[in-house]
């Protein structure tokens, strides 16, 4: 398996899948490739998820898990997000790459604007663009150059940690849903008494999640986030949309306060064929900005 691993990292593969009855393949440059020709049988898949699952209880369930993520790292190739779930009674494995250096905006060839999202005191700032779209890696990018430039305490909830960020002239405290705290609801209401001066949150899924992140926002933290959503514009329909229909004027005036940046991206084929390069769209809330997100129309 870590050969086969090994060969897909170094061909630039970003995700891995692995699933009974089929071969193994790798998603290189947005294609999805076959890697070998054998195919997996039920058990062999069930002993490479074995194998990824760190947590000793977990691993004794396995046959009653459904949908379990995990991360994984394999020696001097990288670190892996792991989501391992059942498809006709038997298991499949997704595998997204993490590599172990951090990415800077300078490694992501990100425009220099960034920068200055990335300087903010406090506010809202939102990654968004569909899933394979390069958002973890961005949001890794503006929390390694916060760490890089500021003194300030950084505080993130992932499911799974991603990149591992270390103390540079920050204080980076990296906690993991299902392990260090129950979900992201609860880890965010906690991290606002845990003194932070930026927040990171992997994914905002609901309206009770999101009213906290603003709140967060409100009393002056840096809140750094993700959407699956395409564009900026559609974020802010999103974002006003999770909350009920008497709320959502509320939603829209406190949205327009505490936004900051919405950075949307996606990632487009390399005109020489080689790879793929990051198509981004930058959406900086100025006083015009937050007048027409006030405005329902």
């Amino acid at each position: 398996m870590e050969k086969i691993i090994k060969a897909a990292v170094d061909r630039g593969a970003s995700d891995l899948h692995i699933k009974a009855g089929d071969v193994f393949r790798a998603r290189i440059d947005g294609r999805l490739v076959p890697l070998t020709k054998q195919r997996l049988t039920p058990d062999q898949t069930k002993a490479i998820a074995q194998r990824l699952i760190s947590n000793d209880e977990d691993r004794m369930r396995i046959d009653k898990l459904r949908d379990y993520d995990c991360s994984w790292g394999m020696p001097g190739i990288g670190r892996f997000r792991v989501n391992i779930l059942r498809q006709r009674s038997s298991f499949m494995i997704v595998m997204r790459v993490i590599p172990f250096d951090v990415p800077t905006f300078e490694s992501l060839k990100l425009p220099a604007v960034l920068a200055e999202v990335a300087n903010a005191e406090r506010g809202m700032i939102l990654v968004t663009g569909v899933t394979g779209s390069g958002k973890s890696s961005t949001m890794a990018a503006i929390i390694n150059h916060i760490n890089q430039n500021q003194h300030r305490h950084i505080l993130t909830l992932e499911n799974p940690i991603e990149f591992l960020h270390r103390d540079i002239n920050c204080s980076v405290t990296q906690r993991e849903i299902g392990v260090d705290t129950d979900d992201f609801r609860t880890g965010l209401r906690a991290a606002l008494r845990q003194d932070p001066d930026v927040v990171l949150i992997g994914e905002m899924r609901d309206s009770e999640t999101i009213d906290t992140a603003m709140k967060a926002a409100e009393t002056g933290h840096l809140l750094v986030s993700t959407l699956h959503t395409p564009d900026a514009v559609t974020t802010v329909n999103r974002i006003v949309s999770m909350f009920p229909p008497e709320e959502q004027e509320i939603a829209r005036l406190r949205l327009s306060e505490a936004l900051h940046a919405v950075v949307s991206q996606r990632l487009l084929p390399r005109a020489d064929g080689h790879g793929r390069a990051a198509a981004l769209e930058v959406l900086l809330a100025t006083g015009t900005v937050r007048d027409m997100i006030r405005e329902k129309d």
